[in-house]
């Protein structure tokens, strides 16, 4: 067996990067069932000073490619007897510069890392997770926010669907792909459209496509209202990054709901958006409901909540008010 070293990625983010190797092997864990040697005596190791993930496993040209894709990996070495570093090249799916997810900077955004690794997970966990690599898959982010999680679809060469009920940060974000499509001299065709059902206004879609072969899609309405302008079964996977405190209730006269109360009224509706065999991640603050609470709504639903190999040990502090777990669940 080879023993690697896996050099971890700066993160801008210092508390995210102090739980980065704790993260990384439980990501290594969760790519583990796509490889042809699941990797072994992964740990942490210290090589002139600098930290690393290392483990066993004899790689093909195929695994590397899956772990090219790894959320935090920066460069990969085989070790060898003398405990010198020969590179292993890593050709990633990235099909855009990374300043595409890099440049926008906002209040609350989520670390780009995280973003990654939560789509992943999520992907890995599906129907779709053999097919990674090779299928342009339908990522649905029903809680998009300024799209961090939709422009690392893009970068994958995936479609996306996002659903955000604050119309500003939707007029936000389309102002940030259309600039930065021209910029890139990116061909690609955006219009801004109104969604009608029974003469009723029931959402604003913000539609780009790329190249003629890459399709994204926004919608500014309330995600619990879906089905008004979605099909059922649209979506290969769906990833969300939950309110970390209390979320406004649309239309409801100001009254807020906390996490619990938003997956209670969501999740219906999200699986029925998601394909046979296709997976939900989910992001969210443990103080506000706990992982037992979530993983019963989920199974409520019809989901089958995944654990162990990597996907119990995603847990990590984010500030001192909000500790980050993910849960994914496969209909």
């Amino acid at each position: 067996m080879t023993r690697y070293a896996l050099l971890i990625a700066p993160s801008s983010n210092r508390v995210y990067a102090d739980a980065s190797i704790r993260l990384t092997q439980a990501e290594l864990a969760i790519f583990a069932p796509r490889l042809s040697t699941p990797p072994t005596d992964v740990r942490e190791l210290r090589l002139g000073g600098v930290r690393y993930v290392g483990f066993e496993a004899e790689l093909t040209d195929g695994d590397v490619a899956y772990l090219a894709n790894l959320s935090s990996i920066y460069a990969l070495f085989a070790l060898t007897g003398d405990d010198l570093l020969r590179p292993v090249e890593l050709r990633p799916l990235d099909r855009y510069d990374d300043d595409l997810i890099t440049i926008p900077k906002y209040a609350g955004k989520t670390n780009e890392q995280f973003t990654k690794l939560l789509l992943n997970a999520t992907v890995l966990g599906s129907d779709a997770g053999p097919a990674m690599l090779e299928r342009q898959l339908t990522v649905l982010d029903p809680l998009c926010g300024r799209g961090t999680t939709l422009n690392q679809a893009l970068m994958y060469g995936y479609h996306g669907i996002g659903i955000e009920v604050d119309g500003k940060d939707v007029d936000a974000y389309s102002a940030f792909l259309r600039t930065w499509l021209k910029r890139k001299r990116v061909k690609h065709h955006a219009e801004n459209n109104p969604v009608r059902r029974d003469r009723k206004l029931v959402a604003r879609r913000f539609e780009v496509t790329i190249g003629g072969a890459q399709k994204l899609t926004v919608f500014s309405a309330d995600t619990t209202r879906a089905r008004e302008f979605l099909r059922a079964g649209c979506a290969d996977v769906l990833v969300a990054d939950a309110p970390y405190g209390v979320a406004h209730v649309p239309g409801s006269s100001g009254r807020s709901r906390g996490v619990a109360d938003l997956l209670h009224a969501a999740v219906p509706v999200w699986a029925e958006l998601l394909r046979p065999g296709g997976a939900i991640g989910l992001a969210w603050n443990t103080y506000l409901a706990g992982r037992q609470d979530v993983a019963d709504i989920f199974a409520k639903n019809g989901l089958t909540v995944l654990d162990g190999s990597g996907y119990d040990d995603l847990e990590h502090r984010v500030d001192q008010a909000i500790i980050r777990d993910v849960l994914v669940a496969r209909k």
